[in-house]
């Protein structure tokens, strides 16, 4: 999927750490720290990112086992230029590649934060409750 703007471009790759923090920031996403982002990275299974001119500006992954399941995570976009479809182009592209390199079977999840619910429906993602509840664990190290 492009998009309609010749001015927004679509890189397949992880984001770097200096622009997944920032744009995880300002899209209101939890701050990750540097040691965090530098060894959480490297794992991305596939990821896509939106550049305007040579500012990243949206960004999503995957990470997971590589086969049996996958997350859908940081999708973010900066609140500048929100409103033009860039999460649709990223979680597009996120859907592509699962269709096309997951393995029949495999179990995709993600959490869906307020009204992003809606985007995530229309690509086929579906509430898992009453039967399942998504839950988390927020490791918190002493002295941080």
């Amino acid at each position: 999927m492009r998009h309609e703007d010749p001015d927004y471009q679509v890189h397949i790759g992880t984001p770097s750490v200096e622009d997944y923090r920032r744009l995880r920031e300002v899209a209101g996403l939890s701050p990750k720290s540097q040691e965090a982002a530098e060894k959480g990275l490297p794992n991305t299974v596939y990821a896509a990112t939106v550049r305007y001119h040579a500012d990243t500006v949206a960004m999503g992954r995957i990470v997971g086992d590589n086969g049996c399941f996958y997350q859908v995570v940081d999708i973010a976009v900066d609140p500048e230029h929100q409103g033009k479809g860039l999460g649709k182009v990223i979680v597009a592209h996120l859907v592509d590649f699962l269709q096309a390199e997951a393995p029949d079977g495999a179990y995709v999840s993600l959490i869906a934060d307020g009204p992003a619910q809606y985007l995530y429906s229309k690509f086929g993602f579906r509430p898992v409750m009453p039967e399942s509840i998504g839950m988390a664990l927020y490791v918190k190290r002493p002295g941080d």
